[in-house]
């Protein structure tokens, strides 16, 4: 029997979820609260760990809980998170085994799960084409057809909202303890609030500018904006906000673009305005000298978008993964899992407006391959249908002795040790 511990996770009912299901196979789950969010979310479960204290005394208070309670696995969602960082380190020493959950590198139909860390911390960073290339020959080729997730945005959303509205009931009793980002919970409750009563104003907003883009008639690039504030962004990326990366992508546009061509700036589905990007994108076209050719979009879905851009530029977004799959030319200026030789452009982002490069297909096929069969699960955290799905794929994947890669590198070492004897022709 292990005992798994789960640390802060996606908002939403999927961390109680789970450990039901974990419990049902036979397994001990316990949760450490960091809020009133975190215990409103776990409900009148067992196995409720409070931290109230500074976080320079949390490594040694989970030290102890590890030890007294034999504690085998960790749970987190994402790696960056103060939390995080310190229960990494903390199980690495102790020799506790790490999981990791976030976002599908895939998204918005799975989510990823692996052993090593995610994102910028996960092990596919150091992975080249041909590593990807001759572990996908391992892998049996079926089709993962995508399960229904659209409309998990707005009960994103609705439990963003309630979990920062429990934080805020229960904050008198967390008086030590900060929040997992730099941002005010208050602040960031207000900002949730916001952004579930205008998605249909958005959404009405986006097809308004959408339809003006493509009756423009012209040849169009679209930059992928992010969160600002996200690790992906200030960890694994020279910026620091979405605003310095529009003045880039502007400048460079009006320097290398053909003058008939236009930008369109994609805002994040969660873009809450604290960086005020309508307005930056306002500015943006005057300065560069780009007025009438620049566009910003906002809303959920990109499929109508880049089924007619001429490239897609981003800092390290994973929704740049849609591009590739559609053979559009790429651009990213950060860290990323698809970041690699022969999947994205190595121009400036002068040259790349120029005359972008396009991505070697076939490669990306084989790398979407690789991850299908690997760290992305079915499924999704904020709807009822999505957790289902994804807790029938994610279980046994936490049971497993192996994480998702270790499986296909034994599976391309044990056939190497084969073939490669038959080709010096001792097997015959």
């Amino acid at each position: 029997m292990r005992h798994f511990l789960l640390l802060q996770g996606p908002h939403g009912p999927f961390y109680a979820n789970l450990a039901d299901k974990l419990r049902i196979a036979g397994h001990e789950v316990c949760r450490v609260a960091f809020n009133a969010g975190d215990c409103f979310e776990w409900g009148r479960r067992p196995g409720l760990l409070r931290y109230r204290d500074p976080p320079n005394e949390f490594p040694d208070w989970l030290k102890t809980r590890i030890a007294d309670r034999g504690i085998t696995d960790l749970i987190l969602y994402g790696d960056h998170r103060w939390m995080h960082r310190a229960a990494v380190t903390t199980a690495k020493q102790v020799g506790t085994r790490l999981h990791f959950l976030e976002e599908g590198y895939l998204r918005p139909h799975w989510i990823t799960y692996e052993r090593e860390g995610v994102n910028g911390g996960s092990c596919l960073m150091d992975m080249t084409i041909e590593h990807v290339q001759a572990l996908a020959g391992a892998i049996p080729d079926r089709d993962r057809p995508a399960p229904d997730q659209w409309g998990a945005m707005g009960r994103h959303l609705f439990h963003g909202l309630r979990y920062h509205q429990a934080v805020a009931r229960g904050a008198r009793d967390w008086p030590a303890t900060p929040a997992a980002r730099d941002i005010p919970l208050r602040q960031e409750g207000r900002h949730a609030l916001r952004a579930l009563i205008d998605l249909p104003v958005r959404a009405q907003r986006r097809r308004w500018a959408e339809r003006r883009l493509h009756n423009s008639g012209a040849p169009y690039h679209v930059a992928l904006l992010q969160l600002g504030h996200d690790a992906s962004v200030q960890a694994h990326s020279p910026y620091s906000d979405m605003t310095s990366y529009m003045q880039d992508v502007a400048a460079a546009f009006a320097q290398g673009a053909p003058t008939h061509h236009h930008l369109v700036f994609k805002l994040h589905p969660f873009e809450d305005g604290r960086e005020g990007l309508h307005k930056v994108a306002r500015r943006v076209e005057v300065n560069s000298g780009l007025t009438g050719r620049v566009h910003l979009l906002e809303g959920e879905r990109l499929a109508s978008l880049l089924d007619t851009a001429d490239s897609v530029v981003t800092v390290n977004s994973t929704a740049a993964q849609q591009a590739l799959w559609r053979n559009l030319p790429v651009h990213a200026s950060g860290r990323a899992i698809f970041a690699k030789r022969g999947l994205v452009s190595q121009q400036s982002l002068r040259d790349f407006f120029a005359d972008p490069m396009p991505p070697d297909h076939d490669a990306y096929l084989t790398f979407r391959r690789m991850l299908l069969a690997t760290s992305q699960i079915k499924g999704g955290f904020y709807t009822r249908s999505g957790r289902a799905t994804l807790l029938r794929g994610l279980v046994d994947r936490i049971l497993a002795e192996e994480g998702p890669y270790a499986v296909l590198d034994r599976d391309l070492a044990a056939s190497e040790a084969i073939i490669l004897p038959l080709r010096r022709g001792e097997g015959a």
